[in-house]
């Protein structure tokens, strides 16, 4: 047994609709007397790929004492389950950059002679361009060029993994689509020294995900502080008011800023929410 992250079911909140079954191909969760249900520690790798299928908001990510993972253990189950639920599962693993995992499960198939393409970008939204990534900033950048100050990739609200080992401890900064084209200074101003999210609360859609996103940065990633950019348009505030929802519920406390742009770039509002 050892301390390790792996999925909670809140009972009481589960009303088992079955919707995060699809999304563990590892096996870990069965539909049991009418709640979804972790029926083996061994088998949760705790990167939390069902969270964001619960409607309500009823699983979640808590470090405690379990068994540890195996991953060749999970191949047997992901292996009867025919070859889209392999490739399902190798993508889950590279998009959260689970490589020794990967190595191990690679290595179990071509144990058992099976032949498996690369992850396929549909499977799980295991694209390539998805796969979490640590970026270094440029010390010296072209003479004519500005140094960008993104720091990892990627940045869409609904693919980031609250996992990441880069959102330990980090300030983060949730910002609407639109306020990077109207800030000219948007990297050195806002972005510098902290770790990305985006969103359009207009456009976006299942946005209870986004809840279940922040939520876990802040409970689950331990996130330092979470800066908010709205444009000004009355629409965009809902991106706050997922900022907000996230925060009442999360067991943790921390400093959150609210900024709303205008269309030119200009700051019309800044206020401390929590």
């Amino acid at each position: 047994m050892v301390n390790r992250k792996i999925i909670h079911i809140d009972e009481r909140l589960c009303n088992g609709c079955g919707q995060c079954i699809p999304n563990c191909p590892e096996g870990a969760l069965q539909l049991i007397e009418g709640k979804a249900r972790l029926v083996g520690d061994l088998y949760c790798d705790g990167l939390g790929a069902c969270i964001g299928e619960c409607p309500r908001g009823a699983i979640r990510i808590e470090e405690r004492e379990a068994e540890r993972y195996d991953e060749r253990r999970v191949m047997e189950n992901v292996i009867a389950q025919g070859e889209e639920v392999i490739r399902a599962h190798l993508a889950h693993l590279e998009s959260h950059g689970e490589r020794e995992y990967l190595r191990q499960a690679v290595a179990v198939l071509e144990e058992r002679g099976i032949r498996i393409e690369e992850p396929s970008e549909a499977a799980n939204g295991g694209c390539r361009g998805s796969a979490i990534r640590e970026l270094e900033t440029a010390d010296s950048p072209p003479a004519d060029a500005v140094p960008s100050r993104l720091g990892q990739w990627p940045v869409q609200l609904h693919l980031i993994p609250p996992s990441a080992p880069y959102f330990t401890d980090a300030d983060v900064l949730l910002a609407a689509d639109c306020t990077a084209y109207a800030i000219g200074d948007f990297h050195e101003r806002f972005l510098n020294g902290r770790r990305l999210a985006i969103a359009c609360p207009k456009l976006d859609s299942n946005q209870d995900v986004y809840l279940d996103k922040i939520k876990a940065l802040i409970d689950f990633s331990g996130i330092r502080s979470l800066t908010v950019l709205t444009m000004e348009v009355p629409c965009c505030r809902g991106l706050l008011q997922l900022a907000q929802a996230a925060a009442e519920a999360t067991e943790r406390t921390i400093p959150i800023r609210w900024l709303e742009i205008g269309v030119q770039g200009d700051v019309l509002q800044e206020a401390a929410i929590r």
